[in-house]
């Protein structure tokens, strides 16, 4: 009797958690595919570093996005991807269900924000720029260029001239020095794939003067177009070993004295990089050299033009012989 009992309390506890297991689970199965409840807009949410998803789970269940953190877990577990979720921040668009949220947070599709690294720009100019965006953090401010270039591994480099200007995507968490670290390897990874490529008996020798004379034919350069007619100027000028003499790198050598008017002083005054004084290249780039003016001064122009002077429309006019340039000269310049 008392054992018939026994069974009969067993079946009956069996049957309750049987009954208990089945009602989760239907409740589990409705969940997973149940929309997260946030308003019908999308939402943004951040998974900081070192998060797990019991961490995410919890803060859900807080914000009210999910009645249970326990679903959400289990779900991950069942799925095997319990520690596979990824830091960043997040877009949810409204109606997303928990396993999409989940996929999401698995694959890292984080929202990325670009920035845009300008042609023509200094060292300087760039890294105020990335400093500035709202979405990066700053770990570099106060450090001198020679400190910042030893966090890239290159601390015995001038930093100009050697990051690549493009429009980088970012993601929350990313530093000025994770960018800096993509466009300068950039660079390096561009100047690999075109300088074997370059055009024979060129008078730059290495892909760092390659680096110098772009910068210098991209602050010269107004009009895409003419960025190659620009670098066969000075690859000529170069090969006759004639100076360069150009208004950028006279600018660059006064630093922070110039005051937005060359004069003929400036010009005669020297330093390491004013061109109407030395012969050949200056030291360092002036200025981040964009893909288009590498490529120009690796496959300049042919012609017979040594001078070029800015008409006043964003062009030049270019000149064979210093008679013809000083009829250009008064004709676009001292007539103003």
């Amino acid at each position: 009797m008392k054992k018939n009992l026994i069974v009969k309390i067993a079946a009956i506890s069996l049957l309750f958690i049987s009954l208990a297991f089945g009602w989760m689970w239907q409740e589990f199965n409705l969940f997973k595919n149940t929309p997260l409840n946030f308003p019908m807009r999308s939402v943004e949410l951040t998974v900081s570093n070192g998060s797990n998803l019991s961490r995410v789970a919890q803060d859900l269940q807080q914000k009210g996005w999910i009645e249970k953190a326990l679903y959400l877990k289990l779900l991950a577990k069942l799925q095997g991807n319990s520690h596979s979720i990824k830091a960043g921040s997040y877009l949810l668009p409204f109606g997303i269900t928990p396993e999409q949220f989940l996929q999401k947070l698995v694959k890292g599709d984080v929202i990325q924000y670009p920035i845009t690294l300008v042609e023509g720009w200094s060292f300087r100019q760039m890294l105020r720029a990335v400093q500035s965006h709202s979405r990066i953090k700053v770990t570099l401010k106060g450090l001198s260029n020679q400190q910042i270039m030893e966090k890239l591994g290159q601390g015995d480099r001038h930093p100009e001239g050697l990051f690549l200007p493009d429009t980088y995507l970012l993601s929350v968490g990313d530093s000025d020095l994770d960018i800096l670290k993509r466009s300068y390897n950039a660079m390096q990874v561009y100047l690999d794939k075109v300088w074997p490529k370059r055009q024979e008996d060129l008078p730059i020798k290495t892909p760092y003067q390659a680096l110098i004379l772009a910068s210098i034919v991209e602050k010269e350069t107004g009009l895409a177009s003419e960025r190659p007619e620009i670098a066969g100027v000075f690859t000529r000028r170069m090969q006759k070993r004639m100076r360069l003499e150009t208004d950028p790198t006279v600018i660059y050598g006064l630093g922070d004295t110039f005051d937005g008017n060359i004069t003929r002083k400036h010009l005669r005054q020297r330093t390491d990089y004013n061109t109407y004084v030395i012969r050949g290249l200056p030291p360092t780039p002036i200025a981040l050299p964009g893909r288009e003016a590498i490529d120009a001064v690796l496959h300049p122009a042919e012609g017979k033009s040594l001078f070029f002077v800015a008409t006043g429309n964003g062009g030049h006019k270019f000149s064979d012989n210093l008679k013809q340039h000083n009829r250009a000269v008064r004709k676009y310049q001292l007539k103003k």
